[in-house]
């Protein structure tokens, strides 16, 4: 068994979605490799930092990641594996990308109760907490805004 403490920078931009761990974010990796009669286990922890946009308010956000993994790579032989062990290496690069990936989250969020945006005036509901949030008014309504009570005191009726 053998066990080993990396630190790489990404070789290029990992995910497409909101958030991405982007080229040359340091990911740290610490592996343990045994041997088993199939081929090289691989297991361990990979640790860096994903950027991107909060999917409600569309505020930046920059978080950490920590992702477990293990995998099998098998020696060359006649049963097709996904992992292969090549010359008496194991190439970990695409094992830590695919763990990274799958990890990201798909709708991030700048903070779990983020309101997000004002469908109105789209405007973030965080940054305009103190002030008033009016009920968004029917159009069918909106004739009658501006119509008030106060002035049917002031001019008598005839009655015939």
């Amino acid at each position: 068994m053998r066990e080993h403490s990396l630190d790489v920078p990404a070789p290029a931009k990992w995910g497409e979605g909101l958030v991405a761990v982007d080229e040359g974010e340091p990911i740290a990796i610490d592996v343990r490799l045994e041997s088993v009669h199939e081929g090289i286990l691989a297991s361990g922890e990979v640790g860096t930092e994903y950027t991107g946009v909060c999917s409600r308010c569309l505020t930046d956000i920059a978080e950490g990641l920590e992702v477990e993994f293990q995998e099998l790579f098998a020696y060359p032989g006649d049963e097709e594996t996904d992992f292969e062990v090549q010359d008496d290496h194991v190439d970990l690069e695409t094992l830590v990308r695919e763990a990274v990936v799958l990890a990201l989250p798909f709708q991030p969020v700048c903070q779990p109760d983020c309101p997000g945006l004002d469908p109105v005036t789209g405007e973030r509901l965080t940054e305009n907490a103190g002030s008033e949030q009016r009920e968004p008014l029917d159009p069918r309504w909106a004739a009658l805004q501006d119509f008030t009570t106060s002035h049917d005191d002031e001019s008598p009726r005839s009655r015939g």
